[in-house]
């Protein structure tokens, strides 16, 4: 089993997070978007994950830092980090197409700017599964389209009149990688325009066509974490999963002087919290220090340091100063605002 991980995006929706940190590597409830979707990508395959492909961006963005990151988070999984660039935002069937040369056997192809909650079982003697979730909306969203069977016949991006309320989430699994492939290298070559962008969607209908039987499996729980507000709900979400869970929040290693935690509340690794009220539903990262504030329903990541603060719906980010009384904030890495 290998496990294809396009993450070459810029993140414009979560800016200014993401001006110097990717997107999938943005904490959420203590651990990056990215990590907490591998987590769960394995457990759920429940057998040796081989290799993990992090299609990544241009060097400017994604530089050596995050390339060691990627291959320390790959030993953590005990699986061989294998590391390419999309240059050109050229759409998601180039990104995957980016790994050619490792797509073949069984393969997932994860889009981690999203956390989930699986349900089921995983069969990976199916052909093709699509991860999907019931949504109110179906036009805000690229939905699959089923046959009597609950086959997966069509995809549709944002239709206009009804075709199903099933939208697909960015997770999926293939038997053969190698056909996707070789469908995406079809759609490619049919292009007058090489470089206009083209979807794994195309290569998927290519699969389709072709007598590959395609697949829809549910999530139980889809997060959003494409804006800074989305992020900030799905942190209060997977906070209280991870609570009901009896995941362990709150490290040994923090130094705690007249300070209230109120429940659910990640805090981090070597934190010094003084004066404050924190919580419900925040997330501080390792080595943040917090003095005289009262933080709710906020991300702070690692290495900030925050005092007379009382903010709320807000996030910082890393190797931050804030020093204020604003209600709500949202800063980037290395900001410093008093």
């Amino acid at each position: 089993m290998k496990i294809i991980v396009p993450m070459a995006g810029r993140g414009s929706r979560l800016r200014p997070q993401t001006f110097i940190t990717p997107k999938p590597l943005i904490h959420v409830a203590g651990k990056s978007i990215l990590e907490q979707l591998l987590s769960d990508v394995i457990q759920l395959i429940d057998e040796p994950v081989k290799e993990i492909i992090f299609i990544i961006g241009p060097p400017i963005i994604f530089d050596n830092s995050i390339i060691n990151l990627l291959n320390k988070l790959a030993e953590k999984f005990e699986t061989k980090p294998i590391i390419t660039r999309q240059l050109k935002p050229l759409g998601t069937g180039d990104a995957v197409l980016c790994a050619k040369e490792h797509m073949q056997g069984k393969a997932f192809v994860i889009y981690p700017d999203t956390l989930v909650r699986f349900k089921g079982k995983f069969n990976s003697l199916l052909d093709v599964i699509i991860w999907t979730k019931k949504v109110k909306n179906p036009k805000s969203y690229g939905v699959v389209k089923l046959d009597s069977r609950d086959q997966i016949v069509d995809l549709v991006e944002h239709p206009q009149k009804f075709v199903s309320d099933l939208a697909v989430i960015g997770i999926y699994y293939f038997k053969k990688i190698e056909l996707l492939r070789e469908q995406l290298e079809l759609a490619l070559k049919s292009q007058k325009n090489k470089s206009k962008e083209f979807y794994i969607n195309e290569g998927i209908l290519g699969l389709i066509g072709t007598g590959s039987l395609v697949s829809a499996a549910k999530v139980s729980s889809w997060l959003d974490c494409g804006d800074v507000q989305k992020a900030i709900i799905a942190n209060g979400k997977m906070l209280s999963f991870h609570l009901k869970d009896n995941v362990k929040l709150v490290s040994e290693k923090k130094e705690l002087i007249n300070t209230k935690i109120i429940s659910p509340c990640y805090i981090g690794d070597n934190t010094y919290l003084k004066d404050s009220i924190i919580g419900p539903f925040v997330s501080v990262g390792n080595n943040t220090k917090i003095i005289n504030s009262e933080i709710s329903n906020s991300i702070i990541q690692t290495n900030s340091e925050i005092t007379n603060a009382k903010i709320n719906s807000s996030m910082i980010g890393n190797y931050c100063k804030y020093n204020g009384n604003s209600n709500q904030i949202n800063i980037g890495d290395h900001c410093e605002l008093t």
